[in-house]
């Protein structure tokens, strides 16, 4: 199940985004937190599995399109199909908007089913 992100989540939040290559070190990723704490654009999801928080999906949106930032699933969860389960629950809330993705989500996205238009 996805949660909007809470401040009371932020160590399991920087926990689970330090898996990115991009946000392992500190200073990086307490900016990219900032980021998501501080711009209303970008917005931030836990996903929930049992009793535990397992991934991580955040995405900036605009009026038209939503690009995704950071996806990241905690490693003893992956190849369980929970980041494809987190896209499509993004695809759902995000409705009439194009998703987009960035260079390091890309590759990643190109693998999800997608609605028809986006990437």
């Amino acid at each position: 199940m996805l949660f909007r992100y809470k401040k009371s989540f932020e160590k399991i939040a920087m926990g689970l985004m330090s898996f990115m290559p991009k946000e392992r070190e500190l200073k990086k990723l307490q900016q990219t937190m900032h980021i998501y704490e501080e711009n209303p654009d970008w917005q931030l999801f836990l996903w929930k599995k049992e009793d535990d928080f397992v991934g991580l999906l955040g995405v900036e949106v605009s009026e038209k399109s939503y690009t995704i930032h950071h996806l990241s699933v905690n490693p003893s969860h992956r190849g369980d199909g929970i980041g494809h389960e987190m896209v499509e629950k993004i695809q759902n809330l995000m409705q009439d908007r194009k998703m987009l993705a960035t260079e390091e989500t890309e590759p990643f996205l190109k693998k999800c089913p997608i609605k028809k238009g986006d990437l």
